[in-house]
């Protein structure tokens, strides 16, 4: 019989005894498998959590016992055993989220899904449990050995450790890999943990004589086993820096092997203080393309074929990142001065290209974007240029030194930031939907975006030309924009895409959304109306010549894809006014709203951000009363305007 189908919550898994819960892991893995080749999703890091989250679930009682998961995609399993098996739809506009979602279920906590967050929350949970009188309740954070390179969990560690008298257990994932292998000093000592022969000899034999105990005689075995290991670990030098913070230390377990992780998690349970349970799990673990794989182990896959694991699309090799990752070796081959710097993104930024030509000249600095751009500061200062790739929601993290470490110190320093705008499957906090309005705070920066291929090329150059300044070039995700040049490129770099003898309306698209703004002038001269097409290309600072075109046109709109609270249309409004042009100012971008996940179509299309939209609220306001006619062979609307006797009558 199979046992997936009748876990509709964590509760129903108490009944089954060890033999049924391997016969679950291995349907979960089989589920995995099945279901995420289909829609595409984080695939390995789900399959290492398979024992480790029933076992959570056994021993915790969630809801009551909040179970919080640093950088949530790998909650699938945790989903499963919560009653949530419709995964038909993963990452799709009214299906499951990628990450924890709270409206999905009250087992979901923590949303956020940004790297080394959960021991704060975790630190913040178990304190208000203490102090409210519910010494029952237990909270559990469960960390990858990824997030330890981030500065936050040393911060929330420093204060757990200065209140022992609460139920706290923090799982580290440990499977030597972020997104990629980990790195730094804490990645080595890991590693020797997991490596050390002497480690790995005394956990066969120990084992093997936890199994041959009667019940009897286990508790003594949990309370000199943590005293062994504890030595053992001081005398090869590998687990001191647990004891050293003052926190009880559980591990290294094996945290494939339910048996042992029950036992252990129960003993961590009792403990009555925070505690950390040190598990090593195998990411891709049963699936051996995955395994196979050096890159990422599968760590966030397409549309595959389940028995090899192969993409079912090819990529074309001229997505963003593709595109910049080239243009930055080329520049590098220039270039000694330049260097790449990444935040446990080598790979998904497109800088493995350049750390394969220029092994030397790439720094990974973990999951620490505030210490990378603090450290991109120093480098400018001694004489390099960096340029950071990272992703654009990411960027939230390091504003402060962006700001007071790059900007305050005139340094040139280069931001490249992937995945901008809407991203889409990845929902809420993967949205690089802050960025403009963020960045466009710091004095002296200078802020691209391209709308298309050739010009991220172009202006990528011409950012680590700025040796005085942070520069920053934005872009989003997926296949780049097909190439749109423009009519002619004004004295301070604006291009103008498209005129007209009327000047009516002045469009600004930002980035790829010039393509839209093309689209709306289209279906505007359609119309009768005039309609000017400008892509500034370095959005900021507001270039002259687009003050001037802006005094010549009757309205001017802004179409971007972040937030169009304090965004580009907001400076640009700004801008005009303190020149004292009272023209009419349209911003358009997404809402200040947290945008649940949808592919980026449907993010744009809720937000109006399609030409059809913006045409038909461009002729209400230019021309008045909208007459709606729907042709037969046509889906949208069109209007029947007499254009001409419009405009006299406006005019009189």
């Amino acid at each position: 019989m199979e046992l997936l189908p009748t876990i509709t919550s964590p509760r129903d898994i108490d009944a089954l005894d060890l033999t049924q819960l391997q016969q679950l892991s291995a349907e979960i893995r089989a589920f995995l498998v099945e279901n995420v080749s289909r829609t595409g999703g984080h695939l390995g890091p789900n399959l290492g959590m398979v024992e480790l989250t029933i076992a959570l679930h056994r021993v915790f009682d969630s809801p009551a016992d909040p179970i919080i998961f640093d950088t949530g995609h790998q909650s699938y399993v945790h989903k499963l055993l919560t009653g949530r098996q419709d995964f038909s739809r993963l990452r799709s506009r009214g299906g499951l989220a990628g990450y924890p979602q709270r409206s999905e279920s009250p087992h979901d906590v923590v949303e956020s899904s940004h790297a080394s967050s959960s021991l704060s929350w975790a630190d913040g949970v178990s304190r208000a449990f203490s102090r409210t009188g519910r010494h029952d309740r237990h909270v559990v954070a469960v960390v990858g050995d990824g997030a330890l390179t981030g500065g936050m969990t040393w911060e929330a560690l420093n204060n757990i450790t200065d209140d022992n008298d609460r139920n706290l257990v923090i799982v580290v994932n440990d499977n030597g890999r972020s997104y990629a292998p980990t790195i730094g000093g804490m990645a080595r000592y890991l590693n020797r943990v997991r490596t050390n022969d002497a480690y790995r000899t005394l956990h066969r034999g120990s084992d093997s004589l936890f199994r041959s105990l009667g019940p009897a005689a286990r508790a003594l075995y949990r309370g000199v086993r943590g005293g062994t290991r504890g030595f053992l670990s001081r005398f090869t030098n590998n687990a001191a820096l647990y004891s050293n913070l003052d926190i009880k230390y559980l591990g290294p377990v094996d945290g494939h092997d339910l048996e042992v992780l029950l036992e252990t998690l129960e003993l961590a349970k009792s403990y009555g203080a925070p505690v950390i349970v040190h598990a090593i799990t195998e990411k891709g673990r049963g699936y051996a393309p995955a395994l196979s794989d050096e890159a990422d182990q599968f760590h966030a896959v397409g549309k595959i074929d389940p028995i090899t694991g192969e993409p079912l699309s090819a990529s074309s090799g001229n997505d963003w990142t593709d595109v910049f990752a080239r243009e930055l070796v080329e520049i590098g081959g220039e270039r000694e001065d330049v260097i790449a710097m990444t935040a446990a993104m080598l790979r998904p930024t497109g800088l493995q290209l350049f750390a394969e030509r220029f092994p030397d000249r790439v720094y990974d600095v973990g999951i620490a974007e505030q210490h990378a751009v603090a450290s991109a500061a120093g480098l400018a200062f001694g004489g390099l240029h960096p340029v950071v790739a990272i992703y654009a929601t990411f960027m939230n993290r390091a504003f402060d030194q962006v700001l007071m470490d790059v900007a305050l110190h005139g340094a040139g320093v280069t931001f490249a930031l992937d995945r901008a705008g809407v991203t889409g499957p990845d929902g809420p906090s993967h949205h690089g939907i802050w960025d403009l309005a963020m960045l466009q705070l710091v004095p002296r920066i200078r802020i691209a975006a391209p709308r298309d291929a050739a010009r991220l090329q172009e202006e990528l150059r011409e950012a680590v030309a700025v040796d005085d300044a942070p520069t920053v070039v934005r872009y989003p995700k997926g296949a780049a924009a097909p190439d749109l040049p423009a009519l002619e490129r004004l004295a301070d770099g604006v291009d103008v895409l498209a005129r007209s003898d009327a000047e009516d309306v002045l469009l600004i698209g930002i980035g790829p959304m010039a393509h839209v703004a093309m689209d709306v002038a289209t279906r505007l001269r359609a119309q009768g109306i005039g309609a000017t097409v400008v892509d500034p290309r370095w959005v900021i600072p507001v270039q002259p010549s687009i003050v001037e075109l802006a005094g010549r046109h009757r309205l001017v709109i802004t179409i971007e894809d972040g937030i169009r609270v304090g965004g580009i249309g907001t400076r640009v409004r700004q801008v005009l006014r303190e020149a004292g042009i009272d023209t009419a100012v349209d911003e358009l971008g997404v809402p200040d709203e947290f945008i649940p996940h949808a592919s980026r179509e449907q993010v744009l299309e809720d937000a109006g951000l399609t030409a059809a939209k913006i045409a038909q609220d461009v002729v209400s306001q230019v021309l008045g009363t909208r007459i709606p006619v729907a042709r037969p062979t046509e889906q949208e609307p069109v209007w029947l305007l007499d254009v001409a006797t419009r405009r006299d009558a406006q005019e009189r």
